[in-house]
């Protein structure tokens, strides 16, 4: 089991890319977002104060995870926080779709020891797929920055 994901320097002007894989549905989740996290701080350098359990289902496993990754930049500036870990589980339903729990940890902005990055502001459809190929999962996604 691996999941990575890289930034793309020439995909998108003046908007964050990167491409994130895994050998499952469920890590390239957790790749991108590990990717959004880091996107927007360090997290080596964000405490675990704050947490939010986020329980989502769909049908499509693209639109869950554009709504998955949609709802970190939302409790980014709901909550004003930035994160430093996520615990996600993702089942196949009965129907056919999916369901997420999702639980992401850590604190508010403060500037003080953390090492904040872009503003993110949202998640973008320019560019974006999921998809599954030779048994490997890969997104790219584009962050309005």
């Amino acid at each position: 089991m691996s999941s990575s994901f890289h930034f793309l320097d020439d995909v998108a002007t003046a908007d964050l890319a990167f491409d994130a894989s895994g050998d499952s549905l469920q890590e390239v989740f957790q790749a991108a977002t590990c990717a959004v996290m880091e996107a927007l701080a360090d997290p080596i350098t964000v405490g675990s104060s704050w947490r939010q359990t986020i329980e989502r289902t769909d049908e499509d496993p693209a639109e869950l995870l554009f709504d998955w990754l949609s709802d970190l930049v939302y409790w980014k500036d709901a909550a004003g926080v930035v994160f430093n870990r996520s615990e996600l589980t993702l089942r196949r339903q009965e129907n056919d779709g999916w369901a997420l729990t999702g639980v992401l940890y850590g604190e508010p902005v403060s500037g003080v020891g953390q090492t904040l990055r872009d503003d993110v502001k949202g998640v973008t459809k320019h560019l974006y797929r999921l998809r599954q190929a030779q048994g490997r999962w890969t997104v790219r996604v584009v962050l309005d920055v």
